[in-house]
């Protein structure tokens, strides 16, 4: 799999100004270099979200006329400010004008007025601003932060409307080696399999969930591995194929189909199995509490299905430490043994009693 030299995320310019700052401006310009940024934007607007202050008075004023138009923009929406059309146009007006002129974020303030448009339940409107802000992006600011989220935003616009296919196509808009940062890919590959699920593509949805699971965990997201992985895992725990090829090969070799070409079966390694499900249940936290744990639901479940249930022995024994009604359900279901299938029931019974 190629590595993708993405710039370090805003959020990492904030915490060295906190730990090392306040520092002058050319300090700055230098840490934003070699986190590999060439603008000041999106840290203006990771300081703004996370309150440093002192940071954004620094640096704001080396935001250009559209920059600035853009951040106040932002500075409205984080205020609850859901008017906001005609700022848009406004900051639009300036990214258009000819001495402040700046094409990607004429792209981006469209994907935003895309978003308010649809927002106020005008679908045309809506897609018609999100398609030529995705088209501007790719061509001026392709792989960026924006034309990503213009992509993904356009998906999930075709998914509301009910256009499944279009989603799809615009997900294949992501291609693991084009640049786009691994959560983006991770994104749109869940998508992509879900829709393929739907579809009753079953090799594609779990070649794309494995896909979604891989790039999630370079893109250190966590929670969207494990999602990701549980997918895999519910796709290909009926078709555990002893001589299958390993699931990155399979991937690799994967090709676009046409209509006319059968749909490949899906026949996963049990390494595969074993590796992602262990590496899920490895990221679990070690707290069963909480009101709503979909993870330990997912997790649960396909370890009774992957019979691997010594796995949750601790958190089966110890009922009174769940707090998640339907993860007392799950439990019980899976249980064969009737003296802690009648204390599950009765703590079931508690749950939804509260």
């Amino acid at each position: 799999m190629s590595e993708i030299n993405m710039p370090t995320a805003p959020g990492y310019f904030i915490s060295k100004w906190r730990e090392e700052g306040p520092v002058d401006l050319d300090t700055l310009t230098q840490w934003r270099n070699e986190m590999n940024w060439s603008e000041w934007l999106p840290m203006a607007e990771a300081a703004l979200y996370l309150d440093a202050a002192e940071l954004l008075a620094l640096i704001q004023p080396e935001l250009s006329p559209a920059e600035d138009a853009t951040l106040n923009l932002v500075r409205r929406r984080m205020l609850g400010d859901h008017r906001l059309e005609s700022a848009i146009n406004e900051a639009l007006e300036i990214s258009r004008a000819k001495d402040t002129r700046n094409l990607a974020l004429e792209g981006r303030l469209r994907m935003e007025r895309g978003l308010t448009r649809y927002e106020m339940g005008d679908s045309e409107g809506a897609s018609e601003d999100l398609t030529w802000a995705e088209t501007r992006l790719s061509s001026v600011a392709k792989a960026s932060r924006d034309h990503d989220l213009s992509l993904i935003n356009k998906a999930a616009f075709h998914m509301a409307a009910g256009e499944p296919l279009m989603a799809l196509t615009t997900y294949s808009e992501i291609p693991r080696d084009g640049g786009h940062a691994h959560e983006t890919v991770a994104i749109s590959r869940l998508g992509a399999s879900r829709i393929r699920a739907g579809m009753g593509h079953m090799f594609d949805a779990a070649r794309h969930a494995w896909n979604a699971h891989t790039h999630a965990m370079l893109a250190h997201q966590t929670q969207m591995a494990v999602e990701a992985g549980a997918l895999f895992l519910d796709f290909s725990s009926d078709c555990v194929v002893e001589d299958a090829a390993r699931m990155h090969i399979q991937v690799d070799e994967a090709k676009p189909r046409s209509v006319e070409d059968e749909e490949p079966v899906l026949s996963v390694h049990p390494e595969d199995i074993k590796g992602v499900y262990d590496w899920c249940c490895a990221q679990l936290p070690e707290s069963t509490a909480g009101a709503d744990r979909p993870d330990l639901r997912a997790m649960l479940t396909l370890a009774h299905r992957l019979d691997r249930m010594e796995t949750f022995e601790a958190l089966l024994n110890n009922p009174d430490g769940i707090e998640d009604p339907m993860l007392a359900a799950v439990a019980q279901s899976c249980i064969d043994d009737e003296v802690l299938k009648e204390a599950w029931g009765v703590r079931l019974a508690t749950l939804t009693m509260l």
